[in-house]
């Protein structure tokens, strides 16, 4: 599964766990200004915003996991098993298949704003890139500088929700995510206080027990709730280095350790774990087995080029020997 996450210093981040039992030989990918974006339904986008995220490239073609554009709007499709519902083709909308609906974003849009206007008249239609890429069943997390939605796509239609939370999980939709935090407005970074009776005295016997009833399992809604107070508590000083450093602490409070979930003979792990600088288009990963973080940045590449550039991802342990 997966968590995603919008998060503000001094500048803006966002970023994401990717969380699955394999790989798809995904990569930190740049797509420049003047690739050819070639949609199904719709238009080809010959020119638009540059790009920079992880992909898989298949045929040429960036199937993006997560990105941001050079005008600072982020975007990360994370799983939704069993409530994702994807459309036949509908006339007087605009049909967009899934795997196209990132660089369809964000190659044109600036803000949240501008992206709930667009979002209006969308029909994400059940096409598959190939008969190696079908469908993934994904919901999606949007952000720029001041806000964020979640997409779903569902039965019903498509929804588009204000996330306040700035955080995305899977399971179960967003609304009931939502409404399950009110399980949790007890919680707090401060010793507890004792509201079960004047009569009964209570020690406070460890540092942290404001926060009891917090959840540490590793289920998406448990890791929703988890990653919401970390965040929201989150106290970080503004340089990149101590922003880049929370930023990843969060994620790694809600990250996937081999041998804790297991499906069939693998297990599912937290396979990278991203942070872009949106402001500064520099796009930091650490992978499951190379905590070191690495940083790739757009703006040192041709933005007005026409072909993709990508960078593999450093996967093997850094270790600094200092004797």
């Amino acid at each position: 599964m997966c968590t995603g996450l919008s998060y503000s210093t001094n500048d803006h981040y966002f970023g994401r766990n990717l969380d699955l039992e394999f790989s798809y030989n995904e990569t930190v990918t740049i797509t420049p200004r003047d690739f050819q974006f070639d949609f199904r339904l719709v238009p080809t986008l010959s020119t638009h915003y540059a790009i920079i995220g992880m992909a898989t490239i298949a045929d040429g073609y960036p199937l993006y996991y997560d990105g941001t554009n050079e005008k600072g709007l982020s975007m990360a499709g994370l799983n939704f098993p069993g409530n994702a519902d994807y459309k036949p083709e509908a006339v007087g909308k605009v049909n967009i298949a899934p795997f196209e609906f990132i660089p369809w974003i964000l190659g044109q849009f600036d803000t949240i704003a501008d992206v709930k206007v667009a979002l209006a008249d969308l029909n994400l239609v059940d096409v598959p890139f190939s008969d190696a890429f079908p469908l993934s069943p994904l919901h999606w997390i949007i952000s720029d500088g001041s806000q964020s939605i979640t997409v779903e796509s569902v039965e019903s239609g498509l929804n588009v929700y204000d996330n306040p939370f700035g955080v995305l999980t899977n399971n179960p939709t967003f609304d009931i995510q939502s409404f399950n935090m009110n399980n949790y407005m007890h919680l707090s970074t401060e010793p507890p206080e004792n509201n079960l009776s004047p009569q009964l005295h209570f020690d406070t016997y460890s540092r942290g027990m404001g926060a009891i009833g917090l959840p540490g399992d590793l289920s998406s809604a448990s890791r929703f709730a988890k990653a919401v107070f970390t965040k929201m508590n989150s106290v970080a000083g503004g340089s990149e280095s101590e922003s880049l450093s929370q930023f990843f602490q969060i994620l790694g409070s809600v990250a996937q350790q081999r041998g804790c979930v297991r499906i069939g003979d693998k297990y599912e792990i937290t396979i990278y774990s991203s942070c872009c600088n949106t402001d500064k288009g520099i796009y930091y990963y650490t992978t499951y087995e190379n905590s070191q973080i690495t940083g790739i940045d757009m703006h040192k590449e041709d933005l007005d080029g026409s072909g993709l550039v990508a960078y593999p991802l450093v996967k093997s342990q850094q270790i600094n020997l200092q004797n």
